[in-house]
């Protein structure tokens, strides 16, 4: 019992220190640093819901412009910037709220940030529908093209 204290050996550490030992270099420890930062409450929303339908209906209108020939008509060029550049900013943008960048960057008016986007986006997308709209020929594209070429 004498040699009791002489074999103890204890180890102190601060809080910063024991998190770098619990996985630090591993991707455990990302991971668990990534999933404590987002904001599940956020991603029950309906905002968050609606950017999803947003990202996925943005996935489809590009895939399917993209699809299209669209070398033959420059105005598709347009068409297929604005949905392309508005899907990768929705896709930022859903990032940015799901791990929370509004509350650890309280200086940009976040609300303020999404309402102009989403005006500025409605805007792009507005001018990419007339411009598709305007360039489609009803006519030469159609089944009924010979039947009523003659009549027009």
């Amino acid at each position: 019992m004498a040699d009791f204290p002489s074999k103890v050996v204890t180890e102190t550490s601060s809080p910063h220190s024991q998190s770098s030992h619990q996985g630090g270099g591993s991707l455990r420890g990302l991971a668990a640093s990534v999933t404590t930062r987002m904001d599940m409450s956020f991603v029950r929303s309906i905002p968050a819901m609606l950017m999803v339908a947003e990202t996925v209906t943005g996935l489809l209108h590009w895939a399917l412009i993209a699809g299209a020939n669209y070398m033959d008509e420059p105005a598709y060029g347009w068409v297929m910037f604005v949905a392309v550049t508005l899907w990768i900013l929705t896709t930022i943008l859903f990032l940015i709220l799901l791990l929370s960048v509004p509350q650890r960057l309280a200086v940009v008016p976040w609300a303020m940030t999404v309402m102009m986007y989403n005006g500025v986006a409605t805007l792009l997308y507005l001018t990419a529908f007339l411009t598709n709209a305007a360039t489609v020929n009803v006519f030469k594209n159609s089944y009924f093209y010979g039947h009523f070429g003659a009549a027009a």
